[in-house]
């Protein structure tokens, strides 16, 4: 991987390869049946990074509108060969952040949960890391992210 650059991930079939340009600002791992649904899963594991600091590789990625619970949508980027999600865009975010799934990186063990989110609707035998940060529901950027991930929310937010 070129100097100066964070992580790299893919899709399932390779066709579509990405670079993270810098670290993510924070990563959520969300609880809420929307997410489950979405994954398959027992959560989603995002990481959330200006768009303009994510580097297309190889590929394109197809956008794929998704309801959410919220009413406000998100914005899927899939490969359109194996409609791997690479990363979306919520509304409440917008086009200019990107959650990216931590599980399509080449080392996701680089990237724990920062927070996890949703937890009233957790599957039962999911257990969460003692000291862990947990919400019932969402919560405020500006009272729990580090002072310079919040810059860089609100930057990217403006520009």
């Amino acid at each position: 991987m070129a100097e100066g650059h964070f992580a790299e991930g893919g899709c399932t079939c390779r066709t579509v390869r990405y670079r993270l340009k810098r670290k993510p600002m924070f990563v959520h791992c969300c609880h809420c049946t929307w997410c489950q649904r979405d994954s398959g899963t027992a959560f989603a594991l995002n990481a959330l990074i200006e768009t303009a600091e994510v580097e297309l590789l190889s590929g394109k990625l197809e956008a794929v509108d998704t309801p959410t619970e919220s009413g406000k949508g998100q914005i899927f980027m899939r490969c359109p060969t194996c409609l791997a999600a690479m990363y979306s865009h919520y509304a409440g975010a917008g086009p200019s952040v990107a959650f990216v799934r931590v599980g399509t990186l080449d080392d996701p063990g680089k990237l724990p949960p920062d927070v996890h989110i949703f937890t009233r609707s957790k599957l039962p035998w999911v257990k969460l890391p003692e000291g862990a940060l947990v919400m019932e529901e969402f919560y405020s950027y500006r009272d729990h992210w580090p002072e310079e991930s919040f810059a860089r929310l609100k930057a990217a937010k403006q520009g």
